[in-house]
């Protein structure tokens, strides 16, 4: 698997349930007219894309109004994220699945609507292109500067109409010499007068453990990467699992190696992971059963992902937690 622009994929073991690659082009196409974000607050022409600094060096770059069809679900997205080395370890608008975002916020079923891009899985059809895209759109600045931002984004259903209401937070902060941390924060709330049902391919019916949807990183890599838990190796033992942290480590397209660890599991949330197709790790609201945020209510949710140059091993990754620790 190597950085964008990929060529088509070659499968000698295909599997029943992947994802074909969208069959008009796995170019992304202009959006089309549609309800577009309310610009307020310090933004202005040309500073749409900010970045996040560690010191002196440029670690991720927030794409805050990606243009992209509704089929692609669009929505702000971290990429390219690189470690301090320079190493990417995000990957954006992959053949195989070209909604595939950096590391971003997305849900493939929210009442109905899908935030996620590509085909809609349909209980006892299977995956299905339908017109139900929605968007996550930004609307206003909150804070802006070289190591953190915040704004407030609206879940729009195809319509315009708002699904959820979000406040998200995003930090980097040093953790040693050689990594750093992206803290996510948000707060998910849904309108007054009705509950929000967040579901996801396995809640609707698809078998094998396919729960994703929410906090999902895409990473890039050359070759297959390794996935390993506190107490568990691979992709099977750490895919819908509860475990406290999972770690990934790759070797990217130009040969840096690198390592990510995920923590935040909120209440409910379990592990989405996949080595073998793509690599990917993600926080997933509704694993093997739709979450719900009720009516005038909030979900929230806080995750750290520590990027590390280098491949690390569990001592290693302990190492790493204990010094992203607070002092």
């Amino acid at each position: 698997m190597t950085g964008h622009p990929h060529p088509t994929p070659t499968r000698t073991d295909p599997d029943p349930h992947h994802v074909d690659p969208d069959p008009i082009g796995s170019v992304p196409q202009p959006a089309g007219p549609g309800p577009q974000p309310v610009e307020s607050g310090p933004a202005g022409p040309g500073d749409d894309d900010p970045a996040l600094h560690v010191g002196d060096v440029e670690v991720a770059r927030y794409v805050v109004r990606p243009e992209l069809a509704p089929k692609h679900g669009p929505r702000p997205y971290l990429h390219p994220v690189r470690t301090l080395a320079g190493t990417p370890v995000t990957d954006a608008l992959p053949a195989d699945h070209v909604w595939h975002l950096g590391a971003s916020l997305a849900v493939q079923d929210v009442d109905g609507t899908n935030l996620w891009g590509g085909r809609t899985y349909v209980r006892g059809t299977g995956y299905t292109w339908r017109d139900d895209h929605g968007m996550i759109a930004h609307t206003q600045w909150r804070e802006r500067t070289r190591d953190r931002l915040a704004h407030v984004l609206q879940w729009r259903d195809r319509a315009g109409g708002v699904l959820l209401t979000e406040h998200r937070r995003l930090a980097a902060t040093p953790v040693t010499a050689d990594a750093w941390a992206l803290d996510v924060d948000y707060t998910l709330t849904a309108p007054a007068t009705r509950d929000v049902h967040l579901g996801s391919p396995a809640t609707n019916g698809r078998p094998g453990g396919a729960g994703y949807g929410g906090f999902f990183w895409r990473a890039v890599a050359d070759g297959e990467p390794t996935a390993f838990t506190m107490d568990a190796d691979g992709e099977q033992a750490a895919n819908g699992s509860t475990a406290r942290w999972v770690a990934l480590t790759c070797v990217a397209p130009g040969g840096g190696a690198y390592t990510l660890v995920f923590t935040g599991l909120g209440l409910g949330d379990r592990w989405f992971v996949r080595t073998a197709m793509y690599p990917g790790v993600c926080v997933a609201f509704a694993f093997d059963r739709p979450a719900v945020v009720p009516a005038g209510g909030r979900r929230t949710g806080q995750h750290r992902v520590l990027v590390a140059d280098g491949v690390h091993d569990r001592a290693g990754v302990t190492a790493l937690l204990a010094a992203a620790e607070p002092g």
